[in-house]
């Protein structure tokens, strides 16, 4: 009898562990955390009101968050904008700044979520950033960011106010 109880324990608890996993991710309220984690995992699913996988309406509010993630350089297997992997590794924290820009912009930053040297001739593999480029990108976004805590006035002289990339030696694909 005592076996036959644990082992109902035991079942419950792995049904809750197990239910707890699957995190379902709001397509137009989003948690930065559960869309890192699922793209971490490989299991991002969420899709916009047409049924389209689509990164999902991140806002002005969410932009700490995924600077919190921005020097994280672990590769990741997709990211929903319809970029080739095979035009590079992607890493989350290049994804990140990517949804950072979209939102700066208010459209998408490039055709992919990949960075390349300013001075670069074509967007072939080469070009792209390093794992330590993609984290001192990262850098200059943090400061852009923690820049705009100050308001532009009439008497603002930096020509990068609102440019993360602004004399980094970097730009979006």
């Amino acid at each position: 009898m005592k076996r036959l109880y644990l082992s109902a324990i035991f079942a419950a608890l792995c049904l809750w562990v197990t239910s707890c996993t699957n995190e379902v991710l709001d397509y137009n309220n989003p948690d930065v955390d559960i869309f890192v984690k699922q793209l971490k995992q490989g299991n991002y699913t969420t899709k916009n009101n047409q049924g389209l996988l689509i990164i999902p309406e991140f806002g002005m509010n969410d932009i700490p968050k995924l600077l919190d993630y921005s020097d994280d350089i672990s590769v990741i297997s997709d990211f929903p904008i319809g970029y080739n992997a095979k035009n590079g590794k992607l890493r989350l924290g290049e994804c990140m700044l990517w949804i950072v820009e979209s939102i700066r912009l208010n459209m998408p930053a490039s055709q992919g979520a990949k960075m390349v040297r300013a001075n670069a001739l074509n967007y072939e593999g080469l070009y792209f950033l390093t794992d330590e480029e993609v984290r001192e990108a990262a850098l200059y976004y943090r400061a852009w960011w923690e820049n705009r805590a100050y308001p532009q006035t009439i008497w603002t002289i930096d020509p990068c106010f609102n440019e993360p990339l602004c004399g980094s030696g970097f730009r979006w694909w």
